[in-house]
């Protein structure tokens, strides 16, 4: 298990191929409570999360978009992250927080996520994947639906990523344009 964040960090990759095994209902709380712990701008907690394992509603999810989502049916759970947009204008800035931190909480208890971005993304040529979502939970219009977080045992083995990779060329110091000396 990672005990340093950085550590934890470089080494969670998104894990598309997952074992057929069940999450315990322990490591999903301690998921559902990270994300519940996220911080959101003035204290509004938007979001709400939907957490699925019936395979039948996973299989309908992994249709969600024309592209990306197939490997959701696979996948022993989804959260669906949703925010109430009259809660908040920053619903989306607070959403992705608290995706980030299920994602995150996932790779500490050993298991393996991958985001699915859902707003802006199409189901069909007529058919947003938000649209096509928010008919399968019967998620009311003022609800927006941010991403699917599937989540599972990993059935692959991804490199972390390598410190000499990292973009540092984008990080500035005082002024734009700005590298350290």
């Amino acid at each position: 298990m990672d005990n340093d964040l950085l550590t934890l960090m470089r080494r969670r990759r998104s894990i598309r191929k997952f074992k057929n095994k069940k999450i315990e209902n322990e490591k999903i709380d301690k998921i559902v409570k990270a994300a519940l712990l996220s911080p959101s701008s003035r204290a509004n907690y938007p979001w709400q999360f939907i957490v699925v394992e019936d395979k039948k509603i996973l299989s309908r999810l992994s249709l969600s978009k024309m592209h990306g989502s197939a490997f959701l049916s696979d996948a022993p759970l989804a959260i669906v992250v949703t925010a109430d947009q009259n809660q908040s204008d920053v619903w989306i800035e607070d959403t992705s927080i608290a995706s980030t931190f299920i994602m995150l909480a996932a790779h500490y208890l050993d298991l393996g996520s991958c985001w699915i971005q859902i707003r802006k993304r199409k189901h069909s040529e007529s058919k947003t994947a938000e649209e096509y979502i928010r008919g399968i939970f019967n998620i009311p219009e003022n609800v927006n639906v941010l991403s699917i977080i599937a989540l599972g045992y990993p059935d692959e083995v991804k490199k972390p990523r390598n410190e000499s990779e990292l973009l540092v060329e984008r990080v500035f110091y005082d002024v734009f344009g700005k590298n350290r000396t």
